[in-house]
């Protein structure tokens, strides 16, 4: 029998950006609407803007729970959310991610631009290393990552990215489906090689 991971608290990596692609602007309304349904607190990047600002959102205006968390340069009435239950504030970008990787059970990325990215492939390679062992989901709304995964399976077929390490990362077109996937996540075991203040 599998061993359920409880979600409580969801980091979620979306772009600050609106982008002009109505499917995923909606969804990541309609994402935060279902967190709230299910009582999964929102753990973002605190801004108002763009995706970002659409879960947080749907979250907030559907009577769930929001805790932001942003680097002290980001921090202003243009970019901050003012109606956030919980806002942390921090130093610096690492301090933010250490931060978010604390307070959450697991991790979503949504599409997104460069940010998204990095801070989706620092916390798989974080994962890699064993210094967590929470599931990761990549929602590939409309077809936003098919080029990625294509990628991705590339790097396992030319021998620089192991199969093992490939399925960390749990990716679905639907939320739902992602939730039930990263519920039902078993992590291998492997090494711990530093702590997350040596990457």
């Amino acid at each position: 029998m599998n061993n359920r991971n409880k979600i409580h608290n969801l980091a979620v990596f979306c772009a600050s950006s609106d982008g002009n692609d109505q499917q995923i602007y909606e969804t990541a309304y309609d994402i935060g609407k279902q967190m709230a349904s299910q009582g999964i607190r929102l753990v973002y990047g605190g801004s108002k803007l763009g995706l970002m600002g659409q879960v947080a959102r749907g979250v907030m205006e559907h009577t769930g729970k929001v805790t932001g968390v942003i680097p002290d340069f980001l921090k202003t009435k243009e970019v901050v959310h003012e109606s956030l239950d919980k806002l942390i504030t921090t130093q610096d970008m690492h301090e933010r991610k250490l931060t978010m990787n604390e307070l959450s059970d697991a991790f979503i990325a949504l599409p997104g631009g460069f940010g998204t990215f990095e801070e989706l492939f620092e916390i798989v390679t974080w994962a890699q290393l064993g210094l967590h062992r929470k599931p990761i989901g990549l929602l590939n709304i409309g077809g936003f990552y098919d080029d990625l995964v294509q990628m991705l399976n590339k790097m396992c077929l030319k021998g620089l990215l192991k199969k093992d390490n490939l399925d960390i990362l749990l990716i679905s077109d639907d939320f739902e489906d992602l939730l039930e996937q990263m519920r039902s996540f078993e992590p291998k075991p492997v090494p711990k090689w530093m702590n997350k203040n040596q990457t």
